[in-house]
């Protein structure tokens, strides 16, 4: 794979970062949910709705905080910078007031907020020749897709969490409004999600959401809740739609040589040399002007580097010699100018959500047919299993080799109930992380997920 050898615009990296850590460690608490927005026409709609993916993409969300929560909790990242709190997210021996679950909680309800103020008032919003009810339509169910995938982070994060369904000026407006189970927290994912199948056209985007990006999230939420079935149905949407979707070969050619919006994406984020994606920073090394920060572990660093069982998926990582010692660092963020995309779904996750699918539902041809499209893509030889225990353990390894940087593996570790194991984790309380100190002073009728303290 090509890396930009010149040097990273770091003026504006560093600022922006040094920037993001002192909001890491002073997360105010009350910070101000309001609508920021007024939305009385056309092009206010559109504004309050790129208001919200602008929310998704932040530095709390999936710009960077939200993802290191997942990343660090599994066993393919590594945390070697200054804040060495950090590193309880590893450990498994985080505590409510770590300051990255603050930004993030925050950021995704801002997220919500933003949504919910498009779902409350864009609707009212009359129709012209240009703002017509397709339009409005798509901006509505825009809302509700993204208010979706917010609910579904909360959930599988945090467990249930307090509903917040109408626009709300100040966080302290969630006083007294009591968590939700994580069952009904789930079903308002689905209630969203079903709003937006019926609202988003039958089109490809690949940075904002239609009807196929609902199927995916779909199958990805079914997969989670375990219906098989439906996470079959949805999958196989997007995976049959092969002349707008398809696995690219070399795996690189997704990410690589400044790629985006690829036929491989289903959906991702998509930053500028404005709105930067500092993730690059905190992966490339000091030799590229990085700090290194986030680096792969020595477990999938071996697995990568293990030809027969990743193929061309090697092209994740390199290394630099400091001092003498090998140091990794991985290869998916890397562009100098801040414009790695961050890949939110990809097609490679539906062909491994329907093998999982099938296997669980005893197809195991079907399931193994799958997993070998995917094995086939990074140049490996196909499996040939017919004990379906073993075929689930060889597509835990595939999800866990395919996303090695992507924000999976701590997540599938937990809804398979394979973390403890896995992870060395000896308390069940540690798979669900604290609800954030802040947020607990603020509401005294908000109740903390069992033995936090």
């Amino acid at each position: 794979m090509k890396i930009l050898k010149y040097s990273y615009i770091w003026t504006l990296a560093v600022t922006f970062t040094l920037s993001s850590c002192e909001k890491f460690l002073e997360i105010d608490p009350r910070i101000s949910t309001s609508d920021q927005v007024t939305i009385n026409d056309e092009n206010s709609a559109h504004t309050a709705v790129r208001g919200i993916y602008n929310q998704l993409q932040s530095d709390g969300y999936y710009g960077y905080t939200f993802q290191t929560i997942g990343f660090f909790s599994g066993d393919n990242i590594e945390y070697t910078g200054s804040q060495i709190v950090n590193q309880s997210l590893t450990n498994h021996s985080v505590r409510a007031d770590l300051p990255a679950l603050a930004t993030a909680w925050t950021a995704i309800y801002n997220t919500i907020n933003r949504a919910n103020n498009v779902i409350a008032k864009v609707p009212a919003l009359s129709v012209t020749p240009t703002f017509t009810d397709a339009v409005r339509n798509q901006l509505v169910g825009e809302a509700h897709f993204l208010r979706a995938l917010s609910y579904f982070d909360l959930g599988r994060t945090w467990g249930g969490v307090q509903l917040v369904l109408v626009p709300t000026s100040s966080s302290n407006n969630l006083e007294n409004l009591k968590r939700s189970s994580l069952a009904d927290t789930y079903r308002q994912v689905l209630a969203d999600l079903i709003k937006a199948e019926e609202l988003l056209p039958n089109s490809t985007n690949r940075i904002r959401a239609t009807r196929k990006t609902v199927w995916a999230l779909r199958a990805r939420y079914h997969l989670y809740r375990e219906e098989w079935k439906e996470a079959i149905t949805y999958a196989s949407k997007l995976i049959d739609d092969k002349s707008n979707y398809n696995l690219l070969t070399p795996y690189s050619s997704f990410f690589a040589d400044n790629a985006s919006g690829t036929n491989e994406s289903i959906l991702e984020l998509y930053y500028t040399t404005n709105v930067v994606n500092t993730q690059a920073y905190q992966w490339q090394p000091s030799t590229k002007g990085g700090v290194g920060w986030i680096r792969p572990s020595m477990g999938i660093v071996n697995l990568l580097n293990n030809k027969s069982i990743a193929g061309t998926r090697q092209s994740l990582i390199s290394k630099v010699v400091l001092n003498g010692v090998d140091n990794w660092f991985g290869n998916l963020y890397y562009r100098t100018n801040g414009t790695d995309p961050a890949f939110l779904i990809r097609i490679a996750e539906l062909y491994l959500i329907r093998a999982e699918a099938y296997a669980q539902d005893n197809d195991i041809a079907k399931s193994l047919a799958d997993l070998n499209v995917i094995r086939k893509r990074a140049d490996i030889q196909e499996l040939n299993i017919a004990d379906k225990a073993t075929l689930l353990l060889a597509i835990e390894q595939e999800n866990r080799i395919e996303f090695a940087f992507e924000n999976h593996r701590w997540y599938d570790l937990v809804r398979t109930r394979r973390a403890k194991t896995v992870l060395g984790i000896d308390e069940d309380f540690r798979l669900l992380l604290p609800i954030p100190y802040a947020q607990i002073l603020i509401d005294k009728n908000l109740e903390q997920n069992p033995q936090y303290k």
